[in-house]
């Protein structure tokens, strides 16, 4: 069964990764996605076309055991058991973020930012349930 909430602020307590403001749904479940993330989401999303959703998961692989796993998708490959959120960033076209129930155990309460620094730039994963990652930050292990 999926669910669609809209987008809301959270607020950071002092022992968040990131001093900037996050979003996440309002029932506080998904991930989190900072504002720098919002804009290039929803930047990249417009390109995209009409009707394209993000997935965001995890598979097995990368240099700590799990990698994650970032891929816009039609609504055709939307399942009737993934959970699906809307984010409305300012200034440009709300999208959806959609996770299978089985990543969703693995990256709850994750954090995904993104940096436009030349080095170490892109999308950034900060995840409370990884007992350990690597320095490519594209994988961890529970």
């Amino acid at each position: 069964m999926s669910t669609e909430t809209a987008a809301s602020p959270v607020a950071q307590s002092p022992a968040a990764p990131s001093p900037v403001a996050t979003f996440t749904a309002r029932d506080g479940k998904g991930i989190l996605v900072t504002e720098p993330a919002m804009k290039q989401l929803g930047s990249l999303i417009s390109q995209q076309g009409e009707g394209r959703a993000l997935r965001v998961g995890v598979r097995s692989g990368g240099c700590s055991g799990m990698s994650y796993t970032m891929d816009f998708i039609g609504p055709d490959a939307i399942r009737p058991d993934d959970e699906i959120y809307t984010y409305e960033p300012a200034g440009a076209p709300s999208f959806q973020v959609v996770c299978d129930p089985k990543s969703l155990l693995y990256i709850y309460g994750m954090q995904l930012d993104f940096s436009s620094a030349l080095i170490g730039g892109g999308f950034n994963f900060t995840n409370p349930n990884a007992s350990q990652t690597c320095g490519c930050g594209s994988s961890f292990a529970v």
